[in-house]
């Protein structure tokens, strides 16, 4: 290993990676759905369509989450977010109602796939104003990306740049360091 390379390899020592994280070439990472749901963890709530819409926002508000997936025949066949029990509510004059869930969940929902890439996903939950988007790989729900679990990543790997930049900044040569020849080291 060269000098140089021995360098750059104690500049970014003490910067944790996650497993499995790609670094493109510029050192930047390559940050996918799949690498949020390792760091996220593996709650996923889910009911069946036939469940009340009283009985899923209690889910909601007990688990203090802001979504359900809609299974049924284990299949995703819809979302029920906060945005449908306001729209709800506002429909039923402040009450929940006994109807079900498969008549309030949005059934146009987005899905994205866990080798999407996270730009991507945040182009798309911001173009079409999607706080909740279920995870689906080959047909099989894997978990939920929230707007808060992207802008979390986000925050996280620009902390990532902030070191990387800071490790470099640190171990820049100095001015008045000079090599053998009398140059100054750049």
């Amino acid at each position: 290993m060269s000098e140089a390379q021995e360098k750059d390899k104690r500049r970014i020592s003490g910067v944790r990676f996650s497993p499995g994280l790609i670094i493109e070439s510029n050192g930047v990472p390559i940050m996918r759905v799949s690498d949020i749901l390792k760091v996220k963890g593996n709650a996923l709530y889910t009911v069946p369509p036939t469940t009340t819409f009283h009985d899923a926002v209690m889910l909601m508000a007990e688990h203090d989450i802001g979504s359900v997936v809609v299974i049924e025949h284990e299949e995703v066949v819809g979302m029920l977010t906060f945005r449908e029990v306001l729209k709800a509510l506002n429909a039923n004059e402040g009450t929940l109602g006994d109807t079900s869930v498969r008549l309030m969940m949005d059934e146009a929902f987005l899905t994205c796939t866990p080798e999407m890439h996270i730009d991507e996903l945040r182009r798309l939950m911001l173009e079409r104003h999607a706080r909740y988007l279920p995870v689906v790989e080959n047909r099989r729900l894997m978990g939920v990306i929230s707007l808060f679990d992207v802008a979390r990543a986000v925050v996280e790997a620009q902390g990532f740049e902030n070191q990387m930049l800071k490790a470099y900044i640190r171990d820049w040569p100095h001015a008045d360091e000079e090599t053998a020849s009398g140059d100054i080291r750049l």
